[in-house]
């Protein structure tokens, strides 16, 4: 049976709280006892389960514990940072380009239907932009909302074929830290928010990072068409700029949650989606920033260049009509 933390005003909160350590700490003590550090990590998390998970949530594969996506992205860093550069350590890059056509249509559909789902489900219709809690009813609406989180979920698994591309592609500039980061950790949230959070605030999120996804993969579909299409993509450097503006309104509309009396969805989840958000806001900067520098340092080591190219060739001009000058007064 869920918990409804939202619901219990100040003084029940605490004793919860209260109660939930002195659980938490007896547990410790004996598991400690036996050396059983396992079996108390799995304890804690039934202990959770039990009291917030949501039942709706089970009927569907790989709910029923995390261990199955942490598998999968296991899987996934293994394959990016080790069996596939090996694989391809000795092969020339695969060319896929009517694969990746294919995969970044389909992604583009996906998202773009994921984004109607939100806004029919509720953003548009009955959910409050300054606070929703979560509706965990068995009523049509909160069905769909849950179910559109649990496709949200599978999407971030086959995104996993963003970096296998680029393996594949011996794209391995494209593989950076934030792009690995960003594709093994957003599995393991969604499966979060579909276990215990499937609706409400905690949604708001999905709802631009589907919009954003829809330019994304639209981009990259139309960069995979050829050189032909290249004169069409003059908005690339806009894309990251969107995806900052993503976790500015996440970071806005979350503290609004967090600070607001008014607010019943969860202040601790609240927090937890404030800082996820900042911490992406963060990466996000640092690599627009880094990739900003580097174009600018770019451009100026093509217009030195020039100059350069520029300077030689009147250089080269000024030495021909003197030796011109010499051969006529010769």
């Amino acid at each position: 049976m869920t918990m409804n933390y939202h619901n219990y005003n100040s003084s029940s909160r605490f004793e919860m709280v209260v109660e939930i350590a002195n659980i938490a700490l007896d547990e410790f003590k004996t598991h400690h006892i036996s050396r059983n550090y396992t079996g108390l990590v799995q304890r804690y998390y039934q202990l959770v389960e039990e009291d917030y998970g949501d039942p709706r949530a089970e009927r569907f594969p790989l709910m029923e514990h995390p261990m199955f996506t942490f598998g999968l992205v296991a899987i996934y860093l293994s394959w990016v940072l080790v069996f596939g550069p090996l694989f391809m350590r000795d092969r020339k890059p695969f060319q896929l380009r009517r694969t990746l056509v294919i995969y970044n249509a389909f992604q583009v559909a996906l998202s773009g239907y994921m984004f109607y789902e939100h806004l029919m489900a509720g953003w548009l219709n009955y959910y409050n932009l300054k606070c929703q809690p979560v509706d965990y009813s068995d009523g049509p609406s909160s069905k769909r909302m849950l179910n559109l989180c649990y496709l949200y979920y599978l999407s971030k698994l086959t995104e996993f074929a963003d970096t296998v591309f680029f393996v594949l592609r011996k794209k391995s500039s494209q593989i950076t830290w934030l792009h690995v980061y960003h594709h093994s950790v957003t599995p393991l949230e969604t499966w979060v928010l579909v276990k215990f959070l499937a609706g409400g605030n905690a949604t708001f999120p999905n709802l631009l990072n589907n919009f954003v996804h829809v330019c994304m993969y639209f981009y990259y579909m139309m960069a995979a068409m050829g050189p032909e299409y290249a004169k069409f993509l003059w908005w690339k450097k806009y894309m990251t700029e969107l995806q900052i503006a993503q976790f500015v309104l996440c970071i806005v509309h979350t503290t609004r949650a967090l600070f607001s009396n008014q607010c019943q969805f969860s202040k601790f989840i609240s927090a937890l989606l404030l800082l996820n958000a900042s911490i992406f806001f963060c990466l996000f900067m640092n690599f627009y920033m880094q990739s900003y520098r580097k174009s600018k340092a770019a451009q100026q080591q093509l217009e030195q260049q020039q100059q350069q190219q520029l300077t030689s060739k009147a250089d080269s001009n000024n030495n021909t009509a003197m030796a011109m000058q010499k051969l006529k007064a010769h």
